[in-house]
């Protein structure tokens, strides 16, 4: 019970040790009390799965245990994408649903987010219900007869569905597919072995695809995350193959980083900057921005020229989502390269956003570089860099507690302003930012740095 901890985005723990089928299942025995505990009638939950090792086992383990207590379940029929789970949570009126996956996790880990009915992450007051009927279990499982998963499909207490065919038919309603393709862009797609595989080609067939086929290993990179350290496959092959531009997405495809067509890493920062500008200047669309701590200051100065209402909440998306279901906003997102739009659901999605980029280019007709010389020239250079370090409790201890003493200054730079909600955000001289934040799920320490150029960041 004790390995059991939510952080900003679900319960991730190592496979076999702390993910257990025994840990998932209480899991799964918490979620069904907590949406038991509703008293809505017809009580429902949607499950699915990324690529995981063992995660389609897990997802059936969660829709055995929830259909014992009587909740109905809708279990996909395949791999299936985090965003492709929230959609149908929120189009089949589901009480919960909840995603297999670590996201961009190594492979060694698994996990299980759990999305809102509104079609976004669960707010944080819904999880904090939700660790309250897990504490209650302590530890032990309740005693009750758990059929097979079969028994449960034959009684239709589980019902199996295809989650890709009505989102492709979604995308087409939302995303000008046509506009794409009439332009001719040369698309590389890395879904980095995750669960964005065999989907691309369902709406652009001539997209060249690479680690498009499932492995649980995640091939040749350490973890399926859409940053520069873990891209430099695509990078080569846009450059190879000439595209216009490269495009990946993490574990669960809720996440994309870009590559330009002269194979440069285009990072979330920018992405977001460009599908905000696309929202607000070309499709005339309206409402507030929200970002989180670690998010472009690019962010703040563009809210600022256009009386844009801000609101900045700490690291996870779920902050996000829940600002999003409670009132207008154009758009939200985080450095991860998650970020959702008013003309989505309230959920991070990578192939979503991928698109818009690809219809901002078709419609505008620019190249990613081109877009992104004009941040350069509307905005000024803003140059980022974030750095993972797998340290020990102890280390991760002494580093907080150094920050906490709240320094006056780092390195040759005055700290101007310190921001505690989430880490420690250090704002120094010249705009610059400096994050440092430590990982729930695992064994790490994040530092975030954004100036106006590199050697200031590095």
């Amino acid at each position: 019970m004790n390995d059991i901890k939510f952080g900003t985005d679900g319960w991730r723990g190592l496979i076999a040790r702390d993910y257990t089928f025994d840990n998932v299942a209480l899991v799964a025995h918490a979620v069904a009390r907590y949406v038991k505990k509703l008293n809505k009638k017809g009580a429902s939950v949607v499950v699915g799965y990324d690529t995981r090792f063992l995660s389609d086992q897990f997802a059936a383990e969660v829709a055995r245990v929830l259909a014992a207590h009587g909740v109905i379940v809708y279990l996909t029929d395949a791999i299936s994408s985090t965003p492709q789970v929230s959609y149908h949570t929120k189009a089949k009126k589901a009480d919960l649903g909840v995603v297999i996956t670590a996201s961009h996790n190594p492979p060694e880990y698994n996990g299980f987010k759990v999305k809102a009915s509104f079609g976004g992450p669960a707010v944080p007051e819904q999880i904090a219900e939700i660790e309250v009927e897990l504490a209650a279990l302590n530890g032990a499982a309740p005693k009750m007869k758990v059929e097979s998963l079969e028994a449960y499909v034959s009684a239709k207490k589980v019902r199996m569905f295809d989650a890709a065919e009505p989102y492709l038919r979604y995308l087409h309603k939302k995303i000008d597919i046509e506009a794409i393709r009439k332009s001719k862009l040369k698309i590389v797609y890395d879904p980095m072995h995750g669960a964005g595989i065999h989907f691309m080609h369902r709406l652009l067939p001539d997209v060249f695809e690479i680690h498009g086929w499932h492995n649980p290993g995640f091939g040749e990179v350490d973890h399926p995350e859409p940053i520069a350290e873990c891209l430099e496959a695509l990078m080569r092959t846009v450059k190879s193959q000439k595209a216009d531009i490269g495009i990946a997405t993490d574990g669960d495809a809720d996440r994309v980083g870009l590559v330009d067509e002269k194979g440069n890493f285009v990072d979330s920062h920018r992405i977001f900057m460009l599908i905000m500008k696309y929202l607000y200047e070309d499709k005339k669309k309206r409402g507030a921005v929200v970002k989180t701590v670690s998010l472009t200051s690019m962010v703040n100065a563009y809210c600022e020229k256009n009386g844009i209402t801000l609101y900045e909440t700490p690291v996870g998306f779920k902050h996000v989502a829940k600002l999003m279901n409670e009132t207008k906003v154009l758009i939200g997102g985080e450095e991860s390269g998650g970020l959702g739009t008013s003309m989505h659901i309230p959920e991070r999605d990578g192939l979503f956003n991928a698109l818009l980029v690809l219809e901002m280019m078709a419609t505008r007709k620019k190249s990613l570089k081109e877009l992104c010389d004009e941040l350069d020239a509307e905005f000024g250079p803003h140059r980022y860099r974030r750095i993972d370090v797998k340290v020990t409790e102890q280390v991760k201890k002494d580093v907080l507690k150094a920050c906490a003493r709240k320094p006056v200054k780092i390195g040759r730079y005055n700290v101007l302003h310190i921001d505690d909600r989430d880490g420690y955000k250090f704002t120094v001289d010249g705009g610059a930012w400096l994050v440092i934040r430590a990982s729930v799920t695992e064994p790490l320490l994040r530092f975030y740095a954004e100036a106006s150029s590199l050697n200031k960041v590095n």
